[in-house]
């Protein structure tokens, strides 16, 4: 699994979207910058606690 993740931000009217590259199910907004790279930290960590749970092999990329 990677410990780095690379993100892509788009400004959108509400404040920024962010999506990781490697792993495109993981979408967030936030109405910062600062706040929408908070919000994929925090997606991140939520969707590896559920892979772990399940005991599901996380594949990305």
């Amino acid at each position: 699994m990677l410990s780095n993740y690379t993100a892509r931000y788009t400004k959108i009217s509400s404040g920024y979207m962010g999506q990781l590259i490697e792993w495109p199910e993981v979408v967030t907004e936030g109405s910062s910058l600062e706040e929408c790279r908070e919000m994929l930290k925090d997606v991140i960590r939520e969707m590896i606690l559920a892979f772990q749970i399940q005991k599901k092999e996380i594949t990305v990329g």
